[in-house]
C-alpha cells in the first residue's frame, strides 16, 4: 500500500473512517446551512460571528475537563455518547427552521449545545486514534483524519449550497440540510460499534483524584516546544481561521453571490486543504518549525486573498491557503500526540483543542465586527495581519529564552525538530516526575 494510505492497512483504522467520512460531509453540510440560516434571519455578520463563537465557546469552558474525561473513561465509550448529543440539537434545529418557527436566539442556544458535545468528543476522539494504529502509524492516520475532514469539506459545502438553493434559499430549505447532518452521526455510531476491541491498544486509565487538570497544565508549561506549538495554534485558530465567516461575508457583501457560490467557496479552500492533509500523511514525524514556517505562511495568503479584486481571483487563492492552514493544523496536531507521555495525552490533545477551537469565541466577534465596520475585505487581511504579528513575536521571545541561534550548518536543535529525540515521551514524563519533587 501507497505509504500515504497505509495507515488504512489496519482494520479497525480502514472502518472507523469510512464512518468518519460520512460524518464530517454531513458536518460541513450543517456549517454551511446554519450559516445561511442566521445571515437569512438577521443579514449581520456580527450575528454570524456571535454564533460561531457561541458553537466553539465550550471548547474554551470545558475542554480541559473534557482532557480528563478521555484520560479515564474508554473513549470508544464516550465517541458512542457524543455522537449522540451532536445528533439531537442538529436535529431540533433542523426541525425549527422547516417548521419555520426558528429565531436567530434558538440558533444561538442550539449552537452551545452542539459545541458542548463537541467540546467532550474531540480529545477522545484525538487521543482514540493512536489505540487504533499505534504510535508507528499515528501520523498519518492523523493526515488522513484531516484528508478524510477535507474530503467531507468538499462535498458538503458545494452539496448543501445546491440543496438551499434548489429548496429555495429560505430558512426552511437550510433546515432539511441540517436534519442530513443528524442523521449522519449513525454512520459513526456504527463504525464504533463494528471494530474489533480486541484489536485496539487502550491506554492505562487514570487514576481519580484532584489536581489532574492542573497536572496537565503543569506538563504544558514544563515544555517551551508545546508553549510555541500552542501559542501558533492560537493565533492562527482565533484570528485566521475564520472561513466560514469570512466566505460568507466576501461572497455575499464584496463579490455580490448567492447561496450556490458561497457553497463553491468551501469547496474550492478544500481542494488545497485535502492536498495538505495527503502530503502530511506520508511524513513519518512532524517538525515544530514546520508547524511555525506553514502558520506564517498562511497568514501571509490570508491577507493576499482580502485583496483580491474578482469572484474568481479570489476562489483561485483558495486552496493555497487551504494547504498552508492543513499543514499547519495537521503537524500540529500529530506534534501534540507524538511528544506527550500516555497517561498525558489526553489531557494535552484537550488544551491544544481549548486553545485552536476556544479561542475563535473570542475572535469571530472581533472579526466579524471589523467586517462590518471597515468592509467584508478587512476580515482575511485584518486577521491574517493579526496571526502573523502574533506568530513572529511568540517565535521571537521563544528563540530569546532558549538562546537559540538558527543558523542551518549548527544542525537542528531539538526543540525545533521533536523527532530528533528518541524515546521522547518517557524521557518527558521523566522530566515531568523530577519537576514535580
Amino acid at each position: 500500500m501507497s505509504p500515504t494510505f497505509r495507515a488504512l492497512s489496519i482494520r479497525n483504522y480502514r472502518v472507523y473512517a469510512a464512518g468518519s467520512l460520512v460524518s464530517n460531509t454531513g458536518t460541513w453540510m450543517q456549517r454551511v446551512a446554519q450559516d445561511w440560516l442566521v445571515l437569512a434571519l438577521t443579514g449581520s455578520g456580527t450575528a454570524l460571528g456571535i454564533t460561531t463563537g457561541l458553537q466553539l465557546l465550550p471548547a474554551l469552558l470545558f475542554s480541559p475537563i473534557a482532557g480528563v474525561v478521555a484520560d479515564r473513561f474508554p473513549k470508544r465509550r464516550i465517541l458512542m455518547l457524543t455522537q449522540f448529543a451532536m445528533a439531537i440539537p442538529a436535529a431540533l434545529l433542523g426541525v425549527l427552521a422547516i417548521t419555520g418557527a426558528v429565531e436567530v436566539w434558538h440558533v444561538y442556544v442550539l449552537a452551545f449545545a452542539f459545541g458542548t458535545a463537541t467540546a467532550f468528543d474531540a480529545p477522545a476522539r484525538q487521543s482514540f486514534v493512536v489505540e487504533m494504529v499505534g504510535r508507528d502509524d499515528l501520523a498519518n492516520a492523523v493526515g488522513l483524519n484531516s484528508a478524510s475532514f477535507n474530503s467531507g469539506r468538499m462535498i458538503g459545502p458545494a452539496l448543501a449550497g445546491l440543496l438551499i438553493a434548489t429548496l429555495g434559499s429560505g430558512p426552511g430549505a437550510t433546515g432539511w440540510v441540517i436534519l442530513i447532518n443528524a442523521f449522519s452521526y449513525v454512520a459513526v455510531l456504527a463504525s464504533l460499534l463494528a471494530l474489533n476491541t480486541r484489536l485496539l491498544h487502550p491506554s492505562d486509565p487514570v487514576a481519580r483524584g484532584r489536581g489532574a487538570v492542573r497536572e496537565g497544565m503543569r506538563y504544558v508549561r514544563s515544555r517551551p516546544d508545546l508553549m510555541l506549538l500552542l501559542a501558533t495554534v492560537f493565533f492562527v485558530g482565533t484570528f485566521g481561521m475564520n472561513f466560514q465567516m469570512t466566505s460568507a461575508l466576501m461572497a455575499t457583501e464584496v463579490f455580490d453571490k448567492g447561496a450556490g457560490a458561497y457553497g463553491l467557496l468551501g469547496s474550492i479552500m478544500a481542494v488545497g486543504s485535502l492536498a495538505g492533509a495527503l502530503l502530511a500523511a506520508r511524513r513519518v514525524r512532524p517538525r515544530l518549525r514546520l508547524v511555525v514556517g506553514s502558520g506564517v505562511v498562511f497568514a501571509v495568503v490570508e491577507v493576499l486573498a482580502g485583496l483580491m479584486p474578482t469572484y474568481t481571483t479570489f476562489a483561485v487563492i483558495l486552496p493555497l491557503l487551504g494547504l498552508t492552514a492543513l499543514t499547519m493544523v495537521t503537524s500540529a496536531n500529530a506534534t501534540v500526540q507524538l511528544s506527550t507521555s500516555p497517561q498525558m495525552r489526553g489531557r494535552v490533545a484537550s488544551l491544544y483543542l481549548m486553545i485552536f477551537l476556544g479561542g475563535t469565541p473570542l475572535g469571530a466577534p472581533f472579526i466579524g465586527w471589523l467586517g462590518e465596520t471597515f468592509g467584508a475585505r478587512w476580515t482575511l487581511v485584518g486577521g491574517g495581519a493579526i496571526t502573523l504579528v502574533g506568530i513572529l513575536v511568540c517565535t521571537a521571545v521563544f528563540v530569546h529564552r532558549q538562546g537559540l541561534v538558527v543558523r542551518p550548518h549548527l544542525g537542528r536543535h531539538p526543540a525545533w525538530d521533536v523527532s530528533t529525540r528518541e524515546d521522547l515521551a518517557e524521557r518527558e514524563r521523566e522530566q515531568h516526575l523530577a519537576s514535580l519533587r
